[in-house]
């Protein structure tokens, strides 16, 4: 089968159980399921033992916040529409890496990275988390407006529509904005170079997916996209 071939196959019903998030859907079966399952229950493991550890950072809660948006995201993702063509499937296999390296490393202290890159001011934990709630909050919103259109890969579905109400009149991708938001929200609880350096390497796997994704939307929608396009930011108003 061609590269070409592969992303036009039909998708079909897979009896797998399924663990979602922005821009990442992994089936839980065979290595997919031991990684995003480890991933999972190593953060659980960190907000118990950060709790517990008296150290005085916050940094649990972030990794419960995270729990919850993923769990929450789990339980709708299920109600989307048929595929009519898709991303390959290394394309896929790419962004789910970053995406769960990046938030991996958002909690885990590697050697070298955790020195500090912010003042370990008052304030800094309570904006962080603030952002956090903030920002996937806006991902939640900008999810339900997205309804059944809604997909872990590049995606169009079987009558495709571009929504353009709720967070997509200003911004064309706010569920990207949510996560960039919510790991930028760990990085300043955390306040050392490895949640910063989490937040770099999601923010180049976002830029990476937006291009295919609108180069597919232009496809889709043509004009009507265009159109869009002109009149939205992609991911941050008045910037991007």
């Amino acid at each position: 089968m061609t590269k070409s071939e592969e992303t036009k196959r039909i998708s079909r019903p897979s009896p797998a159980v399924v663990v979602k998030l922005p821009g990442v859907s992994i089936s839980l079966t065979g290595n997919g399921a031991r990684a995003v399952a480890a991933l999972l229950l190593l953060l659980a493991v960190l907000a118990i033992y950060l709790a517990t550890a008296g150290t005085g950072s916050l940094l649990w809660v972030s990794a419960l916040l995270w729990i919850i948006f993923i769990g929450y995201w789990n339980a709708v993702a299920s109600n989307g529409a048929p595929i009519s063509n898709s991303e390959s499937q290394s394309s896929r296999q790419l962004h789910q890496l970053l995406m769960f390296g990046s938030l991996a490393l958002a909690f885990i202290r590697l050697p070298g990275l955790g020195h500090r890159w912010l003042p370990a001011a008052v304030w800094v934990v309570p904006v962080g988390l603030c952002l956090q709630a903030g920002s996937a909050l806006l991902a939640v919103w900008a999810r339900r407006h997205l309804g059944r259109n809604w997909s872990g890969a590049i995606t169009a579905k079987v009558d495709h529509q571009l929504i353009r109400t709720g967070p997509y009149r200003v911004v064309r991708h706010p569920i990207y904005s949510g996560m960039l938001g919510m790991f930028l929200g760990t990085a300043l609880v955390s306040g050392e170079l490895h949640g910063l350096l989490a937040v770099v390497i999601i923010a180049a796997a976002y830029w990476r997916k937006i291009r295919l994704e609108e180069k597919l939307l232009a496809r889709v929608f043509g004009d009507q996209f265009n159109e869009y396009r002109q009149k939205s930011w992609a991911v941050i108003p008045g910037l991007v």
